[in-house]
């Protein structure tokens, strides 16, 4: 991660962090715009929402799978995620 926190690239770190779940699908949605008054984002950080496919959820319950997803962006919770919405699937739950 490098530091930058301007919007532009928040969304690619959010990507680059997940990629440690080898996801097979990786939606990260920048919904930020829509809580623009917010009074907990007024340091700047972002709201969004992520839809990943992963293998390595298999076995987890939806608990477990947030608490993965929020190990790996831990660093980006402090620095540029305010609010993090998560739709965790294995690949079987989705076909």
């Amino acid at each position: 991660m490098t530091g930058d926190t301007s919007q532009d690239t928040r969304p690619a770190r959010l990507r680059e962090a997940l990629g440690a779940l080898a996801p097979v699908a990786l939606d990260v949605i920048d919904d930020s715009h829509r809580h623009r008054n917010h009074p907990g984002a007024a340091d700047g950080r972002g709201h969004f929402r992520v839809r990943i496919v992963s293998e390595q959820f298999e076995g987890l319950n939806r608990i477990k799978r947030h608490q993965l997803v929020f190990s790996l962006v831990d660093e980006l919770m402090k620095t540029d995620i305010h609010a993090l919405q998560i739709d965790a699937k294995t690949p079987s739950e989705v076909e």
